[in-house]
């Protein structure tokens, strides 16, 4: 079937110069001037025939005109960064809980200064707050905090962290009574057994304030994060379901359309319709609308005028992940789904295979631009999505009927009663999937990666949409086809090789003689000390994922000795991958109630805690070690990098070596005071990844063999810094840095230090 792609310029065009405007901002008013003039000419030199030439360029300037008249506002906004603000504003989106525990959301300004100095302002804002009531879309809101500018081409002109905030109006009309019946929706839900009673509000109204982190991160992993909030997908299963209720009630086409629309504004409503929300259900409504008339011809233009017109609107949403990923999904859908299913008909029923193109569309189109800004690209997102997606519209539907039962409890009760199996149901598929091996791939976010994934999704795409006709293929498509299974069959020979690699023989990748490693965790800390069988982790850098990765290719399955030299993400953040693993804990001084839940989790796996302090000493197979730092009692330090446990080990194998945490010079200079350290270390880990704050005559009196600094590639922290290079180069130090040699090993051998490296240097 031919497709109408006439309007994709449009898209296209419009696309790219709102993302010249809001990332250069001075070329706007320059687009504006030579959109109008060039639209002119060509109205004047094609007439007619350059109708759609037209369009195009005045659409053009009517995107970067709608930039520039937003510039100033912004621009006001944007000059109280770095400062302490008070600001009155409305909110414009539902509240979500995120990483730090604070409850976030978007709110157009309308006013800022100084404490008690508000002026008039107009600027799109992003606010986090502590828990508090009433937060509601439509509310009005008065706060105080630190305000932070953000990057170039991000929606929100400045981020607040409020340290106080209150609410002056309360929402009212229609989101006040949205908002009451989501509040009743969510405590009805919640009272259910889990797994599912936290996910179905996300299924049903988008609210995600009830969904774990562990279940947030299973859902990513396993490609059906679409699901948890307000996406394509959700407003995609509205006007589905009604369009096809209709239809069974003998209503004509015309209808179906119009309740189908009506349905989705309804939904929208409910669920608050904030930007984000908008623009996923015009983009999912034109695609089903699209596929359910039998209509997918026209499917992309009605898509592509869609995208434009939503970014004159609003051209900041040009740079927004969410807007690109909702616009190639739905693309998907109408463009790439149907020959998949095509081709795939070849080897399955047509019911089976649209049901699998469905979602490999999807992930095939929307992969490139995943890796643009994520380090994971799910694996098993076509399998998990095709387990769960029966069971989504059954439980957004039911969900969205029990919220809107709420007046009559006996029937909502049980209308959510029967959601929650399909939502249980989606929630186990997400954590079983994301258990299971390289359940991710893990890639450096760039256009590199996003060239790498585009070329795999192509070839995939390829190979697996039938030539139309049955005819013979002409030679230069025998060659593209060709090209592309070959390309296919590299992929799959690498990943099977990785596979065994990281699974069944991840230990033949590491020599036998090591006692020291040190793992490429990005920016962050991880490193393993062996001696006759015993493990002891000194930190667990940013994720769990790299940790598992290197703890299985060194063949560890248990941790005698877990050493968190401090609370910081960097050196925490991959605990989960040794929960249950470990024997007993030694740690830094906590500093927030999260480092004392993080304990009690590592207790309740069978961990022995430990508060470690200057003096404290063991041993680890034929090893000993000692606790250096910090001294017990002194408050000179508060919890945090300066308080960072630093580890002694030698004996047994092990090289005599020292572990720095993420100690500042000036507590360096006091353990160098205090701690009697006298020199001939063979090996020791760099303070703070390289950071400049280093004390030269530490490293003189410890005059170490190797200085190993575990560091992330390109971090933003230009770690490591030229000054502490320069200190170990002078004292003849062997320098060995993990985002150049990968995961550096270890060991002695007849007296004599021995080096393996993953990336050779």
């Amino acid at each position: 079937m031919r497709r109408d792609l006439r309007l994709l310029p449009l898209a296209g065009t419009v696309w790219a110069v709102a993302l010249l405007c809001v990332f250069v901002p001075a070329a706007a008013v320059w687009a504006v001037g030579a959109g109008i003039v060039a639209a002119v000419a060509a109205l004047a030199v094609w007439r007619r025939r350059g109708a759609l030439t037209v369009v195009v360029l005045a659409s053009g300037a009517a995107v970067a005109l709608s930039a520039a008249l937003a510039l100033p506002g912004r621009a006001e906004a944007t000059a109280w960064g770095g400062r302490i603000v008070e600001a009155t504003a409305e909110i414009t989106s539902s509240a979500s809980i995120g990483q730090d525990g604070r409850l976030w959301f978007d709110a157009q300004l309308t006013g800022i200064g100084s404490p008690g100095g508000v002026a008039h302002a107009a600027a799109p804002i992003r606010v986090g707050v502590d828990f508090g009531e009433g937060f509601d879309m439509g509310a009005g809101i008065r706060i105080t905090g630190q305000a932070a500018q953000t990057d170039a081409g991000e929606r929100s002109a400045i981020v607040v962290f409020a340290s106080a905030a209150e609410v002056e109006r309360t929402a009212s009309g229609v989101f006040a009574l949205a908002a009451e019946l989501k509040g009743d929706f969510v405590s009805r839900s919640t009272a259910l057994p889990e797994p599912g009673a936290g996910l179905l509000p996300g299924l049903a109204i988008g609210d995600t304030r009830a969904v774990t982190a562990d279940l947030n991160d299973d859902m990513r992993a396993s490609g059906l994060s679409h699901l948890t909030a307000v996406s394509g997908a959700n407003c995609a299963i509205v006007v589905g379901a009604m369009f096809g209720l209709v239809a069974l009630c003998g209503g004509g086409r015309r209808l179906r359309v119009a309740i189908a629309v009506a349905a989705l504004a309804g939904f929208v409503v409910l669920v608050t319709p904030e930007p984000s929300v908008i623009r996923a259900a015009v983009m999912a409504g034109v695609a089903m609308l699209s596929v359910l008339l039998g209509r997918p011809s026209a499917g992309a233009g009605m898509l592509a005028l869609c995208a434009a017109g939503i970014l004159i609107v609003d051209p900041w949403f040009s740079s927004t992940p969410g807007f690109a990923l909702s616009v190639v999904a739905s693309g998907a859908l109408i463009l790439l789904a149907p020959p998949l299913a095509h081709g795939m008909e070849r080897w399955m029923p047509r019911l089976v295979a649209l049901a699998v193109a469905v979602p490999l569309a999807a992930q095939l189109a929307c992969g490139p631009i995943i890796a643009l800004f994520a380090e994971q690209q799910s694996l098993v997102g076509v399998a998990a999505n095709m387990i769960a997606d029966p069971a989504a519209p059954i439980a957004t539907v039911i969900g969205l009927l029990a919220c809107l039962a709420a007046p009559i409890p006996p029937l909502a009760d049980l209308l959510a009663a029967s959601a929650w199996l399909p939502a249980a149901w989606i929630a186990t598929t997400a954590t079983v999937s994301a258990e299971l091996p390289l359940a991710e791939l893990s890639l450096i976010p760039g256009i590199g990666s996003a060239l790498l994934v585009a070329a795999v999704s192509a070839a995939f795409a390829v190979v697996l949409i039938r030539p139309g006709g049955g005819e013979v293929l002409i030679t230069p498509l025998r060659w593209v086809r060709g090209a592309s299974a070959a390309v296919l069959v590299v992929v799959f020979s690498l990943g099977t090789s990785h596979v065994l690699l990281a699974g069944p023989l991840a230990t033949a990748t590491s020599p036998d003689g090591w006692s020291i490693a040190a793992c490429d965790v990005g920016q962050g800390d991880a490193l393993v000390v062996r001696s006759e069988g015993e493990v002891a982790l000194v930190d667990t850098g940013p994720e769990p994922g790299p940790l598992e990765d290197c703890l299985r290719a060194l063949g560890i399955d248990r941790v005698d000795l877990l050493v968190l030299t401090h609370f910081d993400l960097d050196h925490v953040g991959g605990v989960d991958a040794v929960q249950g693993r470990v024997g007993q804990v030694l740690h830094g001084p906590p500093g927030e109630e999260q480092d004392e839940q993080m304990l009690a989790r590592l207790v309740a796996g069978g961990a022995e805690p430990v508060d470690a302090s200057a003096g404290l000493s063991g041993t680890l197979g034929g090893a000993s070690w000692k606790v250096l730092w910090p001294q017990r009692g002194s408050a000179i330090f508060p919890p945090g990098n300066d308080s960072s446990v630093v580890m002694l080990f030698e004996g047994g194998g092990v090289p005599k070596s020292l572990y720095l945490g993420d100690l500042s010079a000036q507590a360096q200079r006091m353990l160098l005071r205090t701690a009697h350290l006298g020199n001939g270390f063979a090996v020791v880990k760099v303070a703070h990844h390289g950071s400049a704050d280093q004390d030269p005559g530490l490293y003189e009196t410890l005059r170490p063999s190797v200085a190993v600094i575990s560091v992330g590639e390109g971090n933003d922290y230009g770690h490591p810094r030229d000054e502490i290079l320069a200190v170990l180069d002078a004292l003849g130090a062997h320098v060995l840095r993990t985002d150049q040699q990968g995961r550096v090993l270890l060991g002695m051998e007849g007296g004599e230090l021995e080096v393996w490296t993953d990336r050779g240097g």
